[in-house]
């Protein structure tokens, strides 16, 4: 398997820090609103991540924060008049029934920075007694310079950083490029006693602490969005090693930007979109296919004609495992012959197809290709004009949802157990209908159903349905 690293520009071969075993830490979001559409692309994509790896066998233990104090969360719980504990726990909440909807597993640990002060205050108080951190005013300072690697992730030289940097002359910093370590409390502000004073920590040491803490001080694989490699997982980086004197990550993963209609998302611009938004016009699923379907380092265009390309590629699979269920239930009985335990062993060339693209800095666009290929083949043996088992069905479909789940590709109905049954009990009573000769009726529940976007299909095995 070969990940690209950001650290060296290149894709590498994976050789975990402990055999069988994947260290993983993901920036999660800051909880002061609803997730948008471009914090959905790195909890979508390193889910699937996360799933490979356990696909291919490996024990992963998969942390991803939540950042519950900032002066973000304390400006909106200052408007809505309320404490930031309270931002903070609202759209904690909030963010679990998205990441749920969009097919998201939960994390092996979801710490938060307020429930790390200690662990967060011990690293500082190492850095101040290293020399790579000073205090003012109650304020923590890393000293950037004193790190001589520092730029070594986002491949700037600290020359050039240091030119860039905005210089305020009331700045009480020693270098415009240092940056706060612990900050001291202003009044009506949420904090936490140290030995610098009432304070609450910077944004850049609460995952060095978490990561630290729950991880180790070296890790297999840290992973976020583009616009967190600088400054965010720089400051890491520094801190960190800094600290722990070794090395802090092994594999540095980031996944591209979304565009809106080819333009940057922006509040400034109007084209800004909460998933719960995008959700209502699209549904979850089309988010989660959307961002499937191009591989995770490239740039991504949200636009309304790509989400409905989305929305009609689910509808395939779906449709592909809504067959293979009806022939599981009414396919011929009997043993897989000899002929059909060939086809189905014949399909574990898929699986191969799909572990190359995969082990290929886990291509998503590429597997949902395989997966379709696997469908073409699949459909032509598995129809009503074959005539084929129920054996033969089931080792179809154990590869493909087998695929599928690796994906997290979500099927629609599977949600909709309760009208599945309705629907079902439908059809039966249309059956009934028509062997009482009761064509009138027959015909009604049919035009019923259709009318609500059910479209029946009578087959020698039986009715099939499907959503039109």
């Amino acid at each position: 398997m070969k990940l690209y690293n950001t650290m060296s520009m290149q894709k590498e071969e994976f050789v975990p820090i402990e055999p069988g075993k994947v260290r993983m830490y993901a920036c999660g979001p800051t909880v002061y609103n609803y997730i948008h559409v471009g914090n959905a692309r790195p909890i979508i994509m390193f889910d699937v991540l996360r799933r490979y790896f356990e696909y291919r066998g490996y024990d992963v233990t998969f942390v991803q924060n939540f950042t519950d104090v900032d002066d973000k969360i304390i400006k909106r719980a200052n408007e809505e008049g309320i404490t930031s504990d309270e931002v903070a726990k609202k759209y904690i909440e909030e963010y679990f029934v998205d990441a749920k909807a969009l097919g998201v597993r939960a994390a092996t640990v979801h710490p938060k920075a307020t429930e790390n002060i200690q662990q967060i205050i011990d690293i500082v108080t190492t850095l101040i007694e290293k020399g790579y951190a000073y205090e003012v005013n109650g304020d923590v300072y890393y000293r950037t310079l004193k790190f001589a690697d520092y730029g070594k992730l986002s491949h700037q030289p600290i020359e050039d950083l240091q030119s860039g940097a905005r210089i305020d002359v009331n700045d009480i910093k020693e270098n415009p490029l240092d940056f706060a370590l612990w900050k001291a409390a202003k009044p009506g502000e949420p904090y936490w006693d140290s030995p610098w004073g009432k304070g609450r920590p910077g944004w850049h040491i609460e995952c060095s602490a978490m990561s630290n803490r729950y991880l180790g001080k070296t890790i297999d694989i840290h992973c976020g969005g583009s616009d967190l490699a600088f400054p965010h997982h720089e400051n890491e980086i520094a801190q960190s090693e800094a600290a722990n004197g070794c090395k802090f990550v092994n594999y540095w993963l980031h996944n591209g930007f979304i565009n809106i209609d080819n333009k940057k998302m922006s509040k400034s611009l109007g084209n800004f979109f909460t998933v719960r938004e995008a959700a209502q016009a699209y549904g979850y699923d089309c988010i989660r296919m959307f961002m499937l379907m191009s591989h995770y380092r490239s740039p991504l265009n949200y636009s309304g004609e790509i989400l409905m390309q989305a929305k009609a590629a689910l509808e395939r699979l779906t449709t592909a495992k809504q067959n293979l269920d009806f022939f599981v239930k009414n396919g011929r009985d009997g043993e897989l012959s000899a002929e059909d335990a060939a086809f189905v062993e014949s399909l574990s060339k898929y699986r191969e197809k799909f572990d190359l693209v995969m082990d290929d800095d886990f291509n998503t666009a590429d597997a949902i290709s395989v997966i379709f290929e696997l469908v073409r083949e699949v459909n032509a043996a598995v129809s009503p004009a074959s005539d084929p088992s129920k054996a033969l069905a089931e080792g179809c479909r154990a590869i493909f949802l087998e695929l599928c789940d690796v994906l997290g590709i979500p099927f629609a109905e599977e949600k909709e157990d309760d009208e599945a049954a309705e629907i079902e009990a439908q059809i039966e009573a249309r059956q009934a209908a028509r062997k009482a000769k009761n064509w009138a009726e027959a015909d009604r529940i049919r035009d019923e159903l259709k009318a609500r976007g059910i479209i029946l299909e009578d087959t020698p095995q039986g009715v099939k349905w499907r959503r039109a």
